[in-house]
């Protein structure tokens, strides 16, 4: 090369040995200090570094992040050094870079030279004199930089900073290969950033964390991670030495925030104003933040957000106001700590100060903070006025004097996988028309409620976690109307969700268990809307409505409550619709005390009391359920309770399918009741009620009793396979039975004692076992226009002593059984067994000392007690006590000893027992 190309070489060059200098001078030998390498072609070479000049945008500060133009004359080697190093192997990177290729290997410039020559040793003298000798194309076509190893470059590297390293990357390709390595700049990065991990920052407002190994289509993160934060200021305390006073280095540092946010201020919006505050206490009157600034937090240790601390004792913390919409906080602690009253100061006022405000048209990102405040009087985070729009992420808001976020007067924000507790009042308040999103939060044990929305406030609840708060989970009032999606609500100190004074909203979905109270109390004309939710383990009850409260309860899941599943008083009028009520310890749905509301299309089930209870004065409409599988009673009506029970499946109760007493008066129309272990429909101790076109079937014991005074009206029934009776009326009933079809029965149709009086009128009563009207004991009737046809024993059979009153009846087709077995001087056992009772004469023999109690069937006093001292008792219905082998003397007309220990008796049903 010519003697003036030597001012265009780059200006890195390497020392030979004074002596060879002057040597080479006289010999007027040209050194060349580095040979650059030129491409052969014009193709760009993706390994080889950049060469042409790239423009940093207008906000950049850091000018060594341009590429630096290289021009590079390329020749090739006319010969190889005499004396070649041997390679030594490459270094092992870091544990943490072992994703990463090590940038000590062998390139391929490295692999193609030549072997080794093995050297004749000579005499150092002569031989130093004779390379002198050399000519100079000789010597300087093989530059001494080529063969220098790796670990040397790295060495000299690892006293550079990031400047420099990039000046370097740009001379050569393999300068750029080791100016890349990733354990130098991830020295440089920790040095600089403290961070543990490099943090991804791709556009404003987003910062991240992330592995090495998750960096796409980046060969080295800390060299991104560098870039992408290259325009932040550090504020990082006695370590100035760090960031100022270096040529590679272009890092604005200050010692306070305030003078960092003061600099920022002067910056043009065009330009990033980031803050990198690193581990400290920083302690200011007031940070208010009116550009979009951002501040993120920086340590060396796993949880360096809890050493990166701010706080204020005067006045709030930290303030967003208009201008900071594209602001962002993250990674530090913000604190208000209140100042101790003075005790000679008169008039204290109390401070209304908070540790974060955001204000009106402000929407900043704050994200892994930790926020605080001593102070009682204010909360430690407000959001407040129109416009106002954070969005808070991963940040904990705990262990405040007063409420934790508040939330008010037309402002939103979303609030993110934030942790909410131990506040003194509410975790979060929402007033005045504010409209936050939450998602994800954990807000718990807090001293007051958890969630609080009143005077028309909103919000958006969705996967939250609430529980563990001294009063409600959720409390809803004044107009409020949240929405609740998802949440889990459980274990708080009285109810699980409390709406009152016209609170409204919509709670869909959500898991609301375990609380000490109700699950949800609506009460004072509240009216939300409860969808789709798992309520159950409650202390209490699981949906509670009182005081004129309303609402939608629809498609939940109510179990395993103490007391019932859904109770409705005072004056509420809810609509209960397709729940599942069920497995409760109590009842299933309790309507007592005026109150009301429409309840269909629900199941309730296996509930450990009533199904539904109905009593004082209550008047629901119970339309399309299904009432299956109690312990007790399915539909219970008792004092005054009232109602329309309408088209439900009520079946396989322990007790009664329903029961009316107490002046009780519902309307019970177009049911199917079935399948009870007791009877059909009990009415009892003056109970009333309509009971129209229904079905009643496949009951243990009678379809419908009817007993003490009680007189319902029954209309156009089925009545029908039942294992006792049809009806069975008992102790002064009444009522009116009208236009029914009673058939098929294993007793009577229907069944009048013990001074009862019923009317019964247009029935066809026929195909049962027994007879088809049974009237005894001192009981009458009046009879009008009844079918009476194809019954076992008879039609009609009237005891003794009964003057029923009887018009335009018709008794026709019935198979006389009882008539025609006297007739053929059998025993009336033979017809009766232990499960029937066939009315005719029965005698009791004074000879073998039988009372009252045991009757004897005119056949038997013939043959078995022929001859003894008889007397007749009465007309009445009995099985006979001879045939059944009661009596000491065996029944003569009997093939088979009859086991006494089954007689069975018309048993009484079981009444429910009010708790």
């Amino acid at each position: 090369m010519a003697d003036g190309e030597d001012d265009s070489s780059p200006n890195l060059s390497i020392s030979l040995p004074r002596q060879t200098l002057i040597r080479g001078k006289k010999r007027k030998i040209t050194l060349h200090s580095m040979v650059l390498r030129r491409r052969n072609s014009g193709q760009a070479d993706p390994a080889e570094p950049p060469t042409v000049q790239t423009s940093t945008p207008v906000s950049s500060s850091v000018s060594y992040f341009q590429s630096v133009p290289v021009q590079t004359d390329i020749t090739d080697m006319a010969a190889r050094k005499r004396y070649e190093l041997r390679r030594r192997r490459s270094f092992q990177q870091n544990e943490g870079d072992s994703s990463v290729t090590s940038s000590m290997d062998a390139t391929v410039d490295e692999k193609s030279v030549g072997p080794l020559r093995k050297r004749i040793k000579g005499d150092p003298l002569t031989e130093a004199q004779s390379s002198l000798d050399l000519p100079a194309e000789r010597y300087s076509s093989d530059s001494s930089i080529d063969v220098l190893p790796d670990e040397i470059f790295m060495k000299i590297y690892s006293f550079l900073y990031e400047g420099d390293l990039l000046t370097c990357s740009a001379v050569s390709r393999r300068f750029y290969r080791l100016s890349n390595d990733l354990n130098l700049w991830k020295i440089l990065y920790q040095e600089a950033f403290e961070y543990r991990i490099p943090l991804y920052h791709s556009e404003q407002r987003k910062f991240e964390f992330r592995e090495v190994g998750r960096w796409k289509d980046t060969v080295n993160p800390w060299k991104e991670s560098f870039r992408q934060l290259r325009q932040g200021i550090h504020v990082r305390r006695g370590f100035a030495r760090i960031y100022e006073g270096h040529d590679g280095r272009n890092i604005l540092h200050f010692e306070n925030l305030s003078d960092a946010i003061e600099h920022c201020e002067q910056l043009p919006n065009e330009v990033e104003k980031l803050i990198f505050l690193h581990e400290g206490m920083y302690t200011s009157t007031q940070f208010v933040v009116d550009t979009p600034l951002q501040i993120i937090g920086a340590g060396s240790s796993r949880n360096f957000q809890d050493s990166v601390i701010i706080d204020s004792s005067s006045a709030t913390t930290v303030t967003f106001v208009e201008g900071s919409e594209y602001a962002y906080l993250g990674f530090c602690t913000v604190r208000y700590i209140e100042p101790p009253l003075d005790p000679m100061r008169v008039g204290n006022a109390q401070h209304l100060c908070s540790a974060l405000v955001v204000n009106a048209y402000a929407s900043p990102v704050i994200e892994h903070c930790s926020f605080s405040s001593t102070c009682s009087g204010g909360a430690t985070v407000c959001v407040k006025h129109e416009g106002a729009n954070p969005y808070i992420k991963n940040c904990s808001i705990c262990g405040s004097d007063n409420v934790g976020i508040y939330i008010t007067d037309s402002a939103t924000g979303t609030y993110e996988d934030c942790e909410i507790a131990r506040n003194t009042l509410a975790g979060v308040w929402v007033k005045n028309k504010a409209n936050p999103y939450f998602r994800r939060c954990h807000i718990h044990d807090g001293r007051d409620v958890g969630v609080f929305t009143f005077e028309h406030g909103m919000g958006y609840f969705e996967k939250c976690d609430i529980h563990s708060n001294r009063i409600s989970g959720i409390e809803v009032k004044n107009q409020a109307n949240p929405t609740v999606v998802r949440c889990d609500i459980h274990h708080g100190q009285t109810g699980g969700i409390y709406i009152h004074e016209k609170g409204r909203g919509q709670f869909v979905e959500n898991r609301i268990f375990s609380n000490q109270f109700a699950g949800i109390w609506i009460t004072s004309q509240s009216d939300p809307t409860v969808r789709k939710n798992e309520i159950f383990s409650g202390q209490q009850g699981g949906v509670y409505v009182f005081g004129e409260g309303r609402g939608l309860i629809e498609q939940n899941n109510i179990y395993q409550n103490n007391l019932a599943g859904i109770q409705i008083r005072t004056g509420s009028d809810p609509i209960v619709r397709l729940n599942k009520i069920h497995s409760g310890y109590h009842g299933g749905i309790y309507v007592h005390e005026k109150g009301r509301g429409l309840i269909e299309e629900n199941e309730v089930y296996g509930n450990a009391l009533a199904g539904i209870w109905v009593t004082t004065g209550s008047c629901p409409i119970l339309r399309k359920n299904r009432i299956h599988s109690g312990k007790q009673v399915g539909v219970y009506f008792y004092d005054n309770g009232h109602g329309l029970l309408e088209e439900n499946d009520i079946f396989n109760h322990l007790y009664s399918g329903v029961q009316i007493r107490t002046g009780s008066n519902p309307k019970i129309t177009r049911n199917k009741i079935w399948g009870g272990q007791n009877g059909g429909v009990l009415v009892y101790n003056c109970g009333k009620g309509v009971l129209e076109d229904n079905e009643i079937f496949d009951n243990a014991m009678a379809g419908v009793w009817i007993k003490t005074e009680s007189n319902p009206v029954l209309r156009r029934n089925k009545i029908y396979d039942g294992r006792d009776g049809g009806i069975c009326i008992f102790n002064k009933g009444r009522g009116l039975l009208e236009d029914n079809e009673i058939y098929r029965n294993a007793q009577a149709g229907v069944l009048i004692s013990t001074d009862s009086n019923p009317i019964l009128r247009r029935n066809r009563i026929y195909k049962g076992r027994a007879a088809g009207i049974e009237i005894t004991n001192g009981a009458t009737a009046t009879l009008e226009g009844n079918h009476l046809f194809q019954n076992e024993f008879g039609g009609l059979c009237l005891a003794s002593d009964v003057r029923p009153v009887m018009r335009d009846n018709l008794i026709y087709d019935n198979h006389n059984a009882v008539d025609r077995t006297i007739a053929k001087g059998h025993c009336l056992f033979k017809i009766s067994s232990c499960t029937s009772f066939p009315m005719h004469d029965f005698y009791r023999c004074i000879s073998c000392n039988t009372t009252d109690r045991n009757a004897i069937c005119v056949n038997c006093i013939k043959s078995c007690h022929k001859g003894h001292n008889v007397e007749f008792v009465r007309h009445d219905r009995f099985f006979c006590d001879c045939g059944a082998g009661s009596l000491d003397r065996q029944c003569t007309l009997q093939s088979e000893t009859r086991d006494n220990d089954t007689v069975y008796d018309s048993a009484t049903p079981t009444e429910s027992e009010t708790t």
